[in-house]
């Protein structure tokens, strides 16, 4: 498994420039984060509370930071290492009201969160779908809408383009049944889960000749990583699955009523789209000082260097997730040797620039929410042992063109772990037919919301064009560390 490591880029965003100075405060970080004193948050609040104002570090006797924090003072009286300037903004004072599908489902603290965002100086629009819980900054099934030349790192998410794709093949859902031991094969063989995972053989690597890799320095750095990741997932609630298809009479163009055979898979932009958040949601925070309530809500403006930076990486990111998708299906298609007859695909982590119905030019903001305008396909998935959907947007203009990403959790995972009973879960699965590769408790089914209600609350958003029933789940192995 890969290291973590608080990479020098991580170190610069908070306004460490001079080398001097950067070796020394990546040699205490990283000595910190080796021995497990701090986790990688921590030490960089620390790091960052420290340049705002060092003195109350060299005043705890025996403190981590104390060398630094004095190393900074000493510079500063040189002229040297002048504190960076940020920006001071205040949130809205009036309260502001945003719309909210399913509000018998959601929890405190993401209505609170969302409640903050939509009170932000550049929020135009916010609204809440129905699987939202609380996250960093936006919570999860949060939608919010910014002036035009404005874009929030945190509101975007850590999984950048984290995202659906749906094969359609021209195989009966019975072939779950009859063939379910080469189903199961061509998982075990053709997907890859885990932090650091890697693969060595690619269907199509095309996405790296485009000229963006090269567009900035920290996009360079990653270049090697993304292209290693290449058609892999990550963990939590990231899978790999087999399953059964209900399509109904004229819901898609061309495939006829019926039960296919179907593969659904959800993950994003892996360590590259991870470390891109990291970095601009740093220098974010960095220059736009917020509210303790709103810090993590910090924006990058798009006028200016850093916010075109973020522009281009996400983007990027996007397109990465899309072909780390596609490797795995167009291996699995090779090795099953048909190809699919209908692909289907959306991001729900990302951000678009969009008009609202009054033509006003926002950028509109998807954290774990599913782009639900007009006629727009997307996917909607459960848990492990409940359905999933297909769905087409009916553009309602109040949930800004947005519904649901998943079902959405309905308890912690450490919750999970201390509540669930193995037993129960298991019998689940073979109650439902369901074949488990990986997994643990954090993402049994028991720790989500009734996918059912979530959908019921969501009517006037979207239209359901078929169910997604699992049948063979490959997901991380439970000793992987949850990356969501």
């Amino acid at each position: 498994m890969e290291k973590e490591k608080i990479s020098n880029n991580e170190l610069k965003a908070l306004g460490i420039n001079a080398v001097e100075v950067l070796v020394n405060f990546s040699r205490v970080a990283n000595g910190l984060l080796k021995h497990n004193v701090m986790n990688k948050p921590e030490i960089l609040a620390n790091l960052e509370a420290l340049i705002d104002d060092p003195m109350p570090y060299t005043l705890k006797k025996g403190g981590k930071f104390k060398n630094l924090a004095e190393d900074v003072i000493a510079l500063r009286k040189e002229g040297k290492f002048v504190k960076q300037e940020r920006s001071n903004f205040k949130l809205k004072e009036e309260i502001v009201d945003f719309p909210v599908w399913g509000l018998e489902q959601i929890e405190v603290g993401a209505l609170s969160q969302m409640r903050t965002a939509v009170q932000l100086p550049i929020a135009v629009a916010g609204a809440l779908m129905p699987d939202a819980h609380q996250g960093y900054g936006l919570p999860i099934g949060g939608v919010l809408a910014t002036t035009a030349n404005t874009i929030i790192p945190f509101a975007v998410g850590v999984d950048i383009a984290c995202r659906m794709c749906l094969s359609i093949f021209d195989l009966p859902a019975e072939t779950l049944d009859t063939e379910t031991d080469k189903l199961k094969n061509l998982l075990v063989d053709h997907t890859y889960f885990g932090m650091g995972c890697t693969t060595k053989s690619y269907f199509d690597s095309s996405l790296f000749d485009s000229k963006t890799w090269g567009e900035t320095k920290i996009i360079r750095s990653l270049k090697d990583k993304a292209y290693a990741q290449l058609g892999t997932s990550g963990t939590g609630n990231h899978f790999v699955e087999w399953g059964e298809l209900t399509l109904g009479e004229g819901a898609l163009n061309d495939i006829p009523a019926g039960k296919y055979l179907a593969l659904l898979s959800h993950s994003g932009s892996r360590g590259f789209g991870g470390a891109i958040a990291d970095h601009y949601s740093r220098i974010a925070m960095t220059k736009t000082k917020l509210p303790g309530e709103a810090k993590h809500l910090a924006w990058l403006d798009l006028d200016k260097d850093e916010g075109q930076e973020y522009w281009i990486a996400m983007n990027l990111a996007g397109e990465y997730a899309s072909a780390n998708h596609h490797e795995i299906h167009n291996k699995i298609a090779r090795a099953l040797g048909l190809r699919p007859i209908m692909m289907i695909e959306n991001h729900h982590n990302f951000a678009w620039k969009e008009q609202l119905a009054d033509g006003t030019e926002v950028m509109v903001h998807r954290k774990g929410a599913t782009p639900a305008g007009e006629g727009v396909l997307g996917i909607i998935p459960g848990s492990m042992s409940t359905p999933g959907f297909l769905v087409r947007g009916k553009g309602h203009a109040p949930s800004i063109n947005s519904a649901s990403h998943g079902a959405g959790r309905a308890m912690s995972r450490s919750a999970a772990f201390k509540t669930l009973d193995r037993a129960v879960v298991a019998a689940d699965l073979v109650d439902k037919r369901i074949t488990l590769l990986g997994s643990d408790l954090d993402e049994a089914p028991m720790a989500y919301k009734n996918i059912h209600a979530v959908m019921a609350a969501q009517h006037n958003l979207v239209d359901v064009l078929a169910k997604f029933e699992p049948r063979i789940v490959r997901m991380a192995d439970a000793r992987e560390k949850p990356e969501d």
